[in-house]
C-alpha cells in the first residue's frame, strides 16, 4: 500500500488558504509577509520531491499550480512525476500539456484504489476540500506541516470540522527555525 502524505503551509490557527498569493483571499501571500526567509525551514519541500512518486490534487489546486509549476525550477522533479487530480467535473481537455502524465480521478474511492497500487508515496499539495475528504475517510497516512507564526482568522483550513472520533497523530520529526516557523511531521495512528 502506498503512503498518502498531506503537505501544507498552515498558520498557527490552521488556515492553509492562498499561502503563495492566490487571488480571492484577503490575506493572500501570507507566507511572504512578516516572516524572514530561512532556507533550512524549507528543506522538507526538496525532500518531498525526492521521496514522492506521485502528486494528488483537487481541481482548484490543479488549476492554480498547473499554469505555474511546470516552468519553475523549484518544482522541476514534479514535472515528470505522475499527477492525479480528484474532480467530478474536470475534463481531459482542461489538462495542461506541458506537465507530464495527469490522470483525473472522479471520487475518493478511486483515490483509495490508487493507494492500493505499487509505488512510492503520493503527496498532496494545497487542496483544502480534498484534504477534508481524505481525512474524513481515513486515507491520509502522514502530515508534513510548515506552521507559520501568525493568526489569519477566516480562511480555508487544513483539517475538516467534521464531528468524529478523536484521531491520534504521532510526531515523528520536528524542528523550530530562527524565524519562528515550525516543521512538524505527523504519522496518523491507526
Amino acid at each position: 500500500m502506498r503512503t498518502l502524505i498531506s503537505s501544507a503551509f498552515v498558520s498557527l490557527d490552521g488556515v492553509m488558504e492562498a499561502p503563495g498569493g492566490e487571488a480571492g483571499y484577503r490575506n493572500a501571500g501570507w507566507t511572504f509577509k512578516g516572516v524572514e526567509f530561512v532556507p533550512e525551514a524549507f528543506e522538507i519541500k526538496g525532500r518531498e520531491q525526492e521521496e514522492a512518486a506521485a502528486i494528488l490534487m483537487g481541481r482548484a489546486s490543479y488549476e492554480a499550480f498547473s499554469p505555474v509549476w511546470p516552468d519553475m525550477p523549484e518544482f522541476a522533479r514534479y514535472k515528470d512525476m505522475p499527477k492525479y487530480v480528484v474532480s467530478s467535473g474536470l475534463t481531459e481537455e482542461a489538462l495542461v500539456s506541458n506537465w507530464g502524465e495527469t490522470t483525473i480521478l472522479r471520487d475518493l474511492d478511486e483515490v483509495a484504489a490508487l493507494k492500493e497500487t505499487e509505488g512510492g508515496p503520493i503527496i498532496v499539495h494545497g487542496s483544502a476540500a480534498l484534504n477534508h475528504g481524505l481525512a474524513d475517510v481515513g486515507l491520509v497516512d502522514r502530515y508534513h506541516l510548515l506552521v507559520f507564526p501568525l493568526l489569519l482568522g477566516a480562511g480555508k483550513r487544513l483539517f475538516p470540522a467534521t464531528d468524529k472520533d478523536t484521531q491520534q497523530l504521532k510526531l515523528v520529526e520536528h524542528a523550530v527555525y530562527s524565524n519562528g516557523l515550525q516543521m512538524n511531521v505527523f504519522d496518523v495512528v491507526r
